[in-house]
């Protein structure tokens, strides 16, 4: 599974969007203590993502793999699709 699109939403979560159709909100707040991750608690570095479609990043270095992604998500059902 690849990710065909990505887009930050409020409280630190996630919209993704998988190239076979599945979507999900996927939450950050966990990784927010992590070093790596403290910058995105600021609004403007958290929308700062690139799409690499077999993981995420942040231009402050912070990335996770689609795998991480998946096996933390929660999938949307068709009425909350967006």
């Amino acid at each position: 599974m690849n990710i065909a699109e990505i887009t930050p939403k409020e409280d630190h979560v996630l919209y993704v969007k998988s190239d076979d159709g599945r979507a999900s909100l996927f939450d950050v707040t966990p990784f927010l203590e992590s070093e790596a991750f403290e910058p995105l608690k600021n609004r403007e570095e958290f929308e700062r993502i690139h799409n690499g479609r077999y993981f995420i990043e942040w231009a402050c270095g912070g990335d996770l793999s689609v795998d991480t992604i998946v096996a933390r998500w929660r999938p949307l059902t068709n009425d909350e699709a967006l």
